[in-house]
């Protein structure tokens, strides 16, 4: 049932037949976030869609390391060559040290994955922790002779590497449009052409984060930090590189140059790019007043919103979109995902309440219907990874199973074995490929909170039956319930009295 998958690679504009270089292997290469701030929704959106990546090829049986990095230092305003570094500029303002504000942010980003049910991936490495293998990539751009030193600065000599190989084949960039688009060389009098980027950026004085070299105290450029860590822990060449559309230009252009100057082969087989986030159609900005943090949505805490908006609800409203496609965000669209979310948990609840002793024995006259849409569940994943198709067979199912609960369809509609593969494929694709999952636990506090108001009701309406027996369920659940003349308290039941206050 699983046929073939199929991808859409950005490098050439095709889908393609997914064949990994070494199966069962499969490699993936994700840019993670820069840490200088909390995580907003175009974070969750790269996170969810490539966890669905992850979580679909193991679901294939392939073997698969992930590694999704946490850059740490060397991006600058703007993604130029020059300009304040974003983590150094934030601690200044914090009035903490750069390594602080990073640890911080990743710390904040790891766990809004967390409650997003983002798997982890296999390996996490940070951009400050491999300072060694940047420089030695660029030492090997240099012995090829595709790189330049000026003043302590290492640049990639753009137009050199263009005789020999393509710049510009991911983006469809030419050097030219390259060169046209980017700003004078006034006060970057360094660089030999304005289309190269650096590899290398001497330290100023006042630069903080700094780190030594061959060529004097620096700091790495953006683009080498990910070929570094991709190539040191999936090899010169993987599977899947993969990032948000607004990286293919120039940060994986870059790379992919970089790659093919340092280890003479292509870095990546497949690149995907997932579409950017729009609040209400426009595009996120502090200025704007529009931009939302994965906190503030989770909390309700932005002017923007209408009250919070749970983790599983922005993953359900993502998956509504196939992600190569721009996502608009709207206070309706959150609100219908939130109901759409509800309503395909509770066809889990309500298929656990299906005993397969009602159904038909041999066959029912549902069952082709179900065995097409299980099908189409996986065709639609095959496919480029369309969630949203998936979603809408999912609601196909949904609503057989609600007819066999409200009495509108027959139980024996259909039979064992279609009852076998539709539980089968809801539950696969809902929690382990989807990875939506139930969030709406009762806490200690509100499940006991709940059983005091029934018990001091009971007590005032001297209901003694109904006390008994809350206090022998409480109990059972390891929870004691203590009357003062102040009122009803609880506390956990202890088996030695010695041990209870």
């Amino acid at each position: 049932m699983h046929q073939i998958l199929r991808i859409y690679n950005s490098l050439t504009r095709q889908k393609e037949v997914f064949e990994p270089l070494r199966p069962p292997f499969v490699g993936i290469y994700l840019c993670g976030p820069t840490v200088y701030g909390k995580a907003h929704l175009g974070h969750a959106r790269a996170a969810i869609t490539f966890d669905i990546l992850f979580r679909y090829l193991q679901h294939l049986n392939y073997t698969v390391r992930y590694v999704r990095n946490i850059t740490d230092v060397g991006h600058l305003e703007r993604d130029l060559d020059d300009g304040k570094d974003k983590i150094a500029q934030q601690a200044k303002l914090e009035e903490i040290s750069p390594m602080e504000v990073a640890q911080r942010y990743t710390n904040s980003y790891r766990k809004n994955m967390e409650v997003l049910n983002v798997l982890p991936p296999s390996i996490e490495p940070c951009a400050s922790g491999h300072i060694l293998e940047q420089i030695a990539m660029i030492e090997k751009i240099l012995e090829y002779g595709l790189a330049y030193i000026i003043d302590g600065s290492v640049y990639f000599d753009v137009a050199k590497y263009n005789q020999m190989h393509h710049y510009g084949k991911l983006s469809g960039r030419s050097i030219e449009t390259t060169r046209s688009g980017t700003r004078s060389l006034t006060k970057q009098t360094d660089k030999k052409q304005p289309e190269d980027f650096a590899l290398w950026k001497k330290a100023t004085p006042m630069h903080i984060m700094r780190w030594p070299s061959p060529w004097g105290e620096g700091f790495p450029g953006w683009h080498i930090e990910c070929s570094a860590m991709a190539t040191k822990y999936l090899g010169n060449q993987f599977d899947i590189h993969g990032g948000g559309m607004d990286l293919l230009f120039p940060h994986h252009e870059c790379e992919i140059a970089q790659a093919q100057a340092a280890v003479q082969t292509n870095l990546a087989t497949y690149w995907m790019h997932n579409n950017l986030v729009t609040i209400d159609g426009v595009k996120m900005g502090k200025s704007l007043g529009n931009f939302i943090t994965l906190d503030a949505l989770f909390s309700g805490d932005h002017p923007a919103l209408d009250q919070p908006y749970s983790p599983m609800t922005l993953r359900f409203f993502m998956l509504q979109a196939h992600y190569r496609s721009t996502l608009s965000i709207t206070i309706e669209g959150l609100k219908a995902a939130h109901q759409g979310y509800r309503k395909l948990m509770n066809g889990l609840h309500l298929l656990a309440k299906l005993h397969q002793e009602t159904v038909a024995t041999t066959s029912g006259r549902l069952d082709e219907a179900i065995y097409a849409d299980c099908t189409a569940c996986y065709s639609a994943i095959n496919d480029d990874f369309n969630t949203a198709k998936v979603l809408a067979h999912l609601f196909n199912l949904l609503k057989k199973i609600n007819g066999w609960h409200n009495g509108t369809l027959e139980h024996d509609s259909i039979s064992k074995a279609a009852l076998d593969q539709l539980r089968t494929t809801y539950t696969t694709f809902t929690v382990a490929l989807l990875g939506l999952k139930e969030e709406h636990q009762l806490t200690t506090d509100q499940m006991v909170a709940t059983f005091l108001k029934i018990y001091q009701e009971a007590k005032a309406e001297k209901r003694y039956d109904q006390i008994d027996y809350i206090r022998t369920a409480l109990h059972k659940m390891g929870i004691a319930i203590k009357d003062h003349s102040s009122g009803v308290r609880w506390e956990y039941q202890c088996k030695h009295s010695t041990l209870c206050p």
